[in-house]
């Protein structure tokens, strides 16, 4: 059959994690599996009250740099098709910061924090210290 279109879905595993990701269903040899693009854990944040304030975006696997994955379809208890445009868009964004977080190449700059030479940085910690 090949690969469907990809969509963007939430997806509820028989071990109950649950991950939003683009998706794309493909039939192999009469079994459907899912191509999983860049999962992600949402979680809500909540404040006082219980009153939700935001949601934090962390990735589902964290020990890899792998991007894709590949989802028998038999271990997906249900999936929903997401349309909710500020969803898509908080993981979009989370995708855009995460990418430039694994280029090691960053260009320094003031908003990394104060930049100074060895020398500098220990003479001014040596003020602070002999201040005390």
């Amino acid at each position: 059959m090949g690969i469907e279109d990809d969509f963007y879905a939430t997806v509820k595993f028989k071990s109950g994690e649950e991950i939003f990701a683009k998706i794309a269903a493909s039939e192999e040899n009469d079994k459907t599996i899912l191509l999983v693009s860049n999962p992600v854990i949402i979680k809500e944040v909540k404040g006082k009250g219980n009153e939700i304030k935001g949601y934090k975006i962390e990735p589902w696997l964290k020990s890899t740099t792998e991007d894709m994955f590949v989802v028998d379809i038999t271990n997906v208890l249900t999936m929903s098709e997401s349309s909710d445009i500020e969803m898509i868009t908080m993981y979009q964004e989370f995708l855009r910061t995460n990418e430039n977080k694994n280029n090691p190449y960053h260009k320094l700059d003031r908003k990394m924090g104060y930049l100074a030479n060895v020398n500098d940085a220990k003479e001014i910690l040596e003020k602070l210290y002999k201040s005390k």
